[in-house]
């Protein structure tokens, strides 16, 4: 229920600061193939991809291993990032780093802040997906092609 208020107030925040910010998404596959969504307790119930903010001092990489680790107890072995996008979220500007990684296990939503993951085919993923992950999704598949 907190991450459901605060979620509103940090978007305001930054929109009122309009302070440069950077996160990460990872694209995780299994061995099939399928891609890992996510939906979290707050937002507008839309299915996402793993990933959150950059820590002051913290590489991407080290938070997209961190974001992944907290949020669904999952380990990740290589990591390849796939490139940047330059976007805006809250009226601020935001640099997304993407990555691409393998899971050598099921998911374990922390039940907090991601409330369900679960794998799906690439050419049936869920809907309704934001703006933002269809971008990063793009991006992979640019890059596999």
């Amino acid at each position: 229920m907190l991450l459901r208020v605060a979620h509103p107030i940090r978007h305001h925040w930054r929109s009122w600061r309009k302070l440069p910010i950077s996160g990460c998404s990872v694209i995780v596959t299994n061995m099939e193939g399928s891609v890992l969504m996510l939906r979290h307790s707050y937002g507008g119930g839309s299915w996402s991809l793993p990933g959150g903010g950059i820590g002051r001092g913290e590489s991407a990489e080290d938070a997209a291993r961190r974001e992944v680790r907290e949020e669904l107890a999952l380990e990740l072995g290589a990591l390849e990032a796939i490139g940047e996008l330059e976007e805006t979220i809250s009226d601020c500007p935001h640099t997304a780093y993407v990555f691409t990684a393998m899971a050598l296990h099921h998911p374990k939503p922390d039940g907090r802040e991601v409330v369900e993951a679960r794998f799906f085919p690439g050419h049936s993923l869920p809907e309704p997906q934001s703006e933002f992950t269809r971008a990063r999704l793009a991006l992979w598949r640019a890059r596999k092609s």
